[in-house]
């Protein structure tokens, strides 16, 4: 599958304007308002299936205290972007990185309205290191390639869900995106930007990454805090210390040269979302809005001194999917460069 150097550059944008069967690409919001009692994900993408009738656009909407989930579908015809932009358009919902337009029918949900995202934080993009995914963005032949588009944002704006209005003004956002042939088969992935202290964000994801002949573990941590942007990645050196995942609980412990990042994520009951696979979409992934962590960033030259952040992470999402043993166990090391 041929890649945009533009687009490489640019990861918020559509990326599969030339790709065929089997191709998938999706943007991921999460959204929680000021008094923390309302909590979606809405999930817009394409899905290019193996036939035209499994072939299609599509939204999700989830209600991240209930785990329900509705999903709208759409024809492939009816999911546009704009040329040079990141603005994706499926019938009369748009999205952008700074604000979404629903209009979603249903037999069991509906939601109307817009929202705006005030001060929207991206992970850097740098030629060398063009996002979240460092030099593996350049590789051609990736399974599944990822994107954050803003560890953390302020959100403004009103949804009315079922014909009952939710004010999102004074909210806190997150969006990410994820495009390719299709999801690893096992991963775990956690997110928050409620701790503490305002303006703090975590997003991690661990996989089983397909290469060549072979697979490996791969990670993508970033811990956004007082403006700065702490990273624990395969592809910049970083080592994962622990992984255990039990019914109750995720501990994770990574380090890189400079820092360790802990991390007990506690696990609760989940809704299923749809995920693409080689047949279609289908409800694979539990994820919940309802988790917290206990976050702990400290130096490694001097661990006894004061931590930089030691704090606890409300309002988490969640997904620990697929062969999990396989995630756990030690599996081939990823190829390292020094760069990121």
């Amino acid at each position: 599958m041929g890649l945009s150097m533009t687009n490489i550059l640019h990861p918020e944008r559509y990326q599969g304007a030339k790709r065929r069967y089997p191709y998938f690409e999706g943007w991921y919001y999460k959204l929680v308002d000021a008094s923390e009692q309302h909590r979606v994900a809405v999930i817009c993408g394409t899905y290019t299936g193996p036939t035209p009738a499994t072939s299609h656009a599509f939204v999700q909407f989830m209600d991240g205290i209930t785990g329900e989930v509705a999903y709208y579908r759409y024809l492939s015809e009816d999911f546009r972007t704009e040329a040079g932009d990141f603005e994706v358009h499926i019938g009369p919902n748009r999205f952008r990185i700074d604000r979404i337009d629903l209009q979603l029918e249903g037999p069991d949900r509906t939601v109307e309205g817009s929202l705006r995202f005030h001060g929207v934080t991206p992970w850097p993009v740098r030629l060398w290191s063009p996002g979240v995914m460092g030099w593996y963005a350049w590789v051609p032949f990736m399974e599944c390639y990822h994107g954050v588009l803003s560890l953390d944002h302020s959100t403004e704006g009103m949804l009315r869900i079922n014909g009952t209005a939710v004010d999102f003004t004074g909210g806190r956002g997150y969006t990410e995106k994820d495009w390719g042939r299709r999801f690893p088969v096992a991963w775990v992935w956690f997110q928050s930007n409620h701790f503490e202290t305002p303006g703090t964000s975590v997003t991690a994801s661990v996989a089983i990454v397909p290469w060549i002949r072979s697979a490996f573990r791969g990670f993508i941590v970033g811990l956004w805090h007082a403006g700065n942007l702490y990273r624990f990645t395969t592809y910049a050196g970083g080592a994962i210390e622990q992984l255990a995942v039990d019914p109750e609980t995720v501990e994770w412990v990574l380090r890189n040269r400079r820092y360790r990042l802990q991390m007990c994520i506690r696990r609760t009951e989940a809704g299923l979302l749809y995920a693409p696979d080689l047949e279609d979409m289908t409800g694979r992934v539990a994820e919940t809005m309802l988790s917290t962590a206990e976050v702990r960033l400290t130096r490694l030259d001097d661990p006894d001194v004061q931590p930089i952040l030691a704090g606890t992470a409300r309002n988490g999402a969640l997904e620990v999917v697929g062969d999990i043993n396989r995630l756990t166990s030690q599996v081939s090391p990823a190829l390292r460069r020094n760069s990121g």
